[in-house]
């Protein structure tokens, strides 16, 4: 704790928004966790469609609340921005490093997995891969509606859905189109507040553990 109160004082943010910033890393990251380690218990009493319908739910509550009411208002008020070396710079992390980072801590040491895929990202890790995948994108950005299968990955069968993922502030889609590897790849792509940049993949296991 001390070497939070320390890296925020050294970046001379004001105590009210510590606390915002604290309050919203927190619960992402506990609220996100515990849907990860209940998903499996609660598996054989609800069907897995609804199942990845409430974890979506909160994952979207989660990134809203990071991308608009910290990164955008702490930026709007230039009390600190988010960078993409936020270690280095002293700064947030951006909402989609934050994504990958509770992902990958809600799926730890268990098949649950989720992500974000876009055929726009700037990680190639990140866009289509499968066959799921490409046709789930296809469908999402075509209908601006969830798209749901199950399919088997490694070997794994899975219950898998890919939501749309939609740009909730001014500083997502600034970051995006202002990034040097999307003008060099997606140079007529540029998103607006509202848009669907890609998507949130939820992957519930089925077999049993």
């Amino acid at each position: 704790m001390n070497e939070i109160s320390n890296f925020f004082q050294s970046i001379r943010i004001p105590m009210r928004f510590i606390v915002l910033i604290v309050l919203a890393i927190s619960s992402w990251f506990i609220v996100v966790s515990c849907s990860a380690t209940n998903a499996g218990q609660y598996a054989d009493n609800m069907a897995p469609d609804l199942i990845a319908d409430y974890i979506y739910r909160i994952i979207k509550s989660e990134r809203t609340i990071y991308g608009k009411y910290v990164v955008q208002r702490l930026k709007d008020e230039n009390v600190i921005r988010a960078s993409e070396h936020w270690e280095q710079d002293k700064s947030l992390p951006l909402p989609a490093q934050m994504f990958r980072m509770t992902a990958e801590l809600a799926s730890e040491n268990s098949p649950f997995n989720y992500g974000s895929i876009s055929p726009w990202s700037l990680n190639e890790g990140n866009t289509p891969n499968t066959d799921f995948e490409k046709k789930a994108m296809e469908n999402v950005l075509n209908t601006g509606l969830p798209f749901k299968d199950y399919q088997t990955k490694d070997g794994k069968k899975y219950f898998s859905a890919v939501y749309p993922d939609k740009a909730v502030a001014a500083s997502c889609v600034d970051c995006h189109n202002s990034h040097p590897i999307h003008k060099q790849r997606y140079p007529e792509k540029i998103f607006k507040v509202g848009d669907v940049m890609g998507g949130i993949i939820i992957n519930l296991p089925l077999d049993s553990q």
